[in-house]
């Protein structure tokens, strides 16, 4: 998962950092630092483009826009396979978006140097461990090998084929689990918070060895990390999201001191008992488990949502699913193409050719994975939501390249059990009333889904 919210992902002089399992004190110039830097000029920036009718100004700004952002993907489509636009060169097409996903002319990382004097001084003067989210560096998100090749070796073998598959039995039992409660519930119920949320997060709790009490935690705090990825958040937003990545940036200290103590089987506890030649630092550390804790239930839970509310509008797929769960596999994969929960992404050249034009080297590239996937080169009437469509897995919604999402395996198994789980416990489930998406603009999935379940 990438994102265009990264400004840099050159090193910095890191302050101290807190003492284990405090919470850092708040310097509130520090605070209005990044801030500024990551999120009040892009604002004003973007929405002066959306002023001017500029379409990625607009899909960036304007919730409208974002909520159903396809007729715009369209007018981009029609400019031709690159066009440019207020956040550089941008692409709707598939075969360019995995060029650009896949290539080594292309990386994540951004040069610090060539930002202006003020911008790279606020960078560097607000940068704080406890303050950093998952679209900063040293997160994979945002930085090239060899860094990113280190970190994905040690994190890697947690999301091989064997380890998912190990994965089914428990991923099964908690979607019984969660359904078992929602026998009990009457009335309209709000599927994300009573279930798309729950699965996820309790699987990825026992992945990284936490403990299960802190399930509502995990996911407000990954609601704030997810937030972060986006440029241009208000400045009363971004103190709501900055307060609860402090608050898991200490629990995680806290935790990390535990297993050093007292390891167990899990990801984490490997991490942080790793040999003295591999340690990482206690940056590294805090990046590499804040990725896998918010990306590792933020793609399912969307996944679940937006999928829900497509087959609910396609009541004769929904049928057809439950007359044969084994076309599940591949009704996951057209959920992910035709509704993907990452929409943009972003890549920047290290001096290449792209359909054609140049890119000199620092040019950012931003990728529209949402149209690139309803590409009508690639998807035949590529607007029709078709669980048997053929070719649905060749979409790019878990990106490409080194970058492919770690985690695309567990998400495709949670994705498969917990719909298949939810539509032969609850066959007449209907979505009641509107759903509410969430106000974001790289992640796409719904903040509230209200189903009745009978």
């Amino acid at each position: 998962m990438g994102t265009t919210a990264d400004l840099t992902t050159a090193p910095a002089q890191h302050p101290a950092e807190p003492a284990r399992g405090s919470v850092s004190r708040v310097r509130p110039d520090r605070t209005l630092a990044r801030w500024a830097v990551r999120h009040g000029v892009p604002a004003l920036y973007l929405a002066r483009s959306a002023r001017k009718g500029d379409p990625v100004g607009r899909l960036l700004r304007e919730r409208a826009v974002r909520e159903e952002p396809f007729a715009v993907y369209e007018q981009l489509r029609a400019r031709g396979p690159l066009t440019s636009s207020s956040l550089g060169l941008v692409t709707t097409s598939h075969p360019l978006a995995q060029e650009v996903l896949r290539s080594e002319r292309f990386g994540v990382g951004f040069d610090r140097a060539a930002l202006p004097r003020l911008f790279r001084w606020a960078l560097e003067f607000g940068d704080e461990l406890d303050a950093s989210g998952v679209a900063e560096p040293p997160s994979m998100l945002v930085v090239d090998p060899p860094d990113h090749t280190r970190f994905r070796r040690l994190v890697s073998r947690s999301f091989t084929p064997r380890a998912i598959t190990a994965f089914e039995p428990m991923v099964q039992r908690t979607a019984d689990d969660l359904l078992d409660a929602l026998e009990r519930r009457t009335g309209t119920v709000d599927l994300v918070d009573a279930y798309a949320a729950q699965l996820p997060v309790l699987v990825i709790a026992e992945l990284l060895g936490v403990p299960v009490a802190m399930r509502e935690t995990f996911l407000r705090w990954g609601g704030a990390a997810a937030a972060t990825l986006d440029p241009g958040l208000p400045f009363r937003r971004y103190l709501a999201a900055e307060k609860a990545l402090r608050q898991m940036h200490a629990w995680l200290r806290e935790h990390f001191a535990r297993l050093a103590r007292d390891p167990g089987e899990d990801l984490v506890s490997t991490l942080v008992t790793l040999p003295e030649e591999d340690a990482l630092t206690e940056r590294e550390l805090h990046a590499i488990v804040m990725l896998v804790l918010g990306a590792g239930f933020e793609t399912t839970v969307n996944l679940i949502g937006n999928a829900v509310v497509a087959l609910d509008a396609h009541r004769d797929q929904w049928a057809a699913l439950a007359a044969d769960p084994s076309g599940w596999p591949n009704a996951v994969e057209e959920v992910l193409r035709f509704d993907s929960p990452v929409q943009i992404t972003g890549r920047t050249s290290r001096g290449t050719t792209l359909g054609g034009r140049e890119v000199p080297a620092g040019d950012r590239v931003t990728v529209l994975l949402g149209a690139a996937n309803r590409d009508p080169d690639v998807f035949a009437d590529p607007a029709r939501f078709d669980v048997t469509r053929a070719n649905a897995r060749d979409h790019l919604a878990f990106s490409g390249g080194i970058h492919y999402c770690l985690g695309a395996g567990l998400a495709r198994l949670e994705g498969e059990v917990g719909l298949r789980a939810l539509t032969e416990r609850f066959p007449a489930l209907r979505v009641a009333g509107r759903p509410v998406r969430r106000d974001l603009q790289t992640l796409r999935g719904f903040e509230h889904l209200p189903v009745t379940l009978r």
